[in-house]
């Protein structure tokens, strides 16, 4: 089969497609054969410094969507041909190839009125939004919520799914995507550039704060929210924790709340592994119904990908981006 291929940590700016093995299921998994697959910045982060678990060449990409093309043993609930979209573990060779497998038990069916690369944006930004606002937050609790990257993935699933719940939204992006942000359903969205976000967010609750924060930008962002927090407020953070210490004990009573999407795989938790299926089941329901846009901005060839994941690396891309496989 062809796949993009990844030599060496470091070199996936070198990646060709070349012609690999087709790989076999093995009990509980199925083989896919892939249609479209989604790019996020994990793509060149763990690429970057590579995975103690990868042999190589190692194939990239996690957010696979496809067709069941043959089910391992025991595998009773999916049949050849069912449509199924996934999000991948990150140790195992992934969805960048015209063949890949996956633990039937994490696997979600695409409804027909959904396309393969629709699907395909939807995984590792959309489960990380909907599990840091509807699993992990006390939802009914918050009020007003920051969200940071209001034009990003998992920014962007965040706007959208805060306001569908009904809570006033308050996000960060750049000047040219503001009104972007806003049409996701962003009530105010903040230049982080040229204004100071804390005196905004202050400005907009009236010197109170937000009721929770989910910020998916880095350990210093996450930091510096901790003062827009209003008292026993929430900060849900992807890519770093906070500093903790910048809150005295038993002052503003935060609590906090950390997301690794992916740790399920390896966490040896067959629930934790079946709820990514459930995360998938409940956003392609959204979507179907019209609910949920999957912010599909282009869709690419699986030789573009390298060009593709160097634009994400220099944060510069609206929406999401799916290579197109089949």
């Amino acid at each position: 089969m062809k796949a993009l291929l990844l030599h060496d940590k470091g070199q996936w700016k070198e990646m060709k497609v070349e012609e690999i093995h087709t790989p076999n299921p093995r009990k509980a998994e199925i083989l896919v054969e892939v249609h479209a697959v989604g790019l996020n910045p994990v793509d060149y982060k763990t690429a970057t410094g590579g995975n103690p678990n990868w042999s190589y060449p190692h194939i990239l990409g996690l957010d696979v969507a496809g067709v069941v093309a043959e089910t391992g043993e025991s595998v009773t609930q999916w049949k050849k041909g069912d449509r199924v979209v996934y999000h991948g573990d990150l140790t195992k060779q992934g969805g960048f190839a015209e063949y890949t497998v996956a633990t039937a038990h994490s696997v979600s069916r695409i409804p027909e009125n959904i396309s393969f690369e629709d699907a395909a944006a939807i995984p590792t930004a959309g489960y990380t939004a909907y599990q840091s606002l509807y699993r992990k937050l006390p939802f009914e609790q918050v009020e007003t919520i920051l969200i940071h990257g209001g034009a990003g993935g998992v920014g962007g699933f965040g706007v959208q799914l805060a306001k569908l719940a009904g809570k006033r939204v308050i996000s960060t992006a750049s000047a040219h995507n503001h009104d972007y942000v806003k049409s996701l359903g962003a009530d105010y969205v903040i230049d982080y550039r040229e204004e100071d976000v804390m005196e905004k967010v202050m400005e907009i609750t009236n010197g109170r704060g937000v009721d929770a924060v989910v910020d998916a930008v880095s350990r210093q962002s996450a930091t510096d929210s901790l003062d827009m927090l209003a008292f026993m407020g929430h900060i849900v953070f992807i890519s770093g924790a906070p500093d903790f210490t910048k809150i005295k004990p038993f002052t503003k009573s935060v609590s906090y709340h950390e997301i690794a999407l992916g740790a399920a795989h390896q966490s040896g938790d067959l629930k934790a592994e079946k709820d990514l299926a459930v995360l998938g089941d409940e956003m392609l329901a959204l979507m179907a119904q019209g609910k949920l846009s999957s912010m599909l901005k282009e869709v690419i060839a699986l030789n573009e990908v390298p060009e593709a994941l160097t634009r994400l690396s220099e944060r510069h891309v609206k929406g999401k981006i799916v290579a197109k496989i089949k």
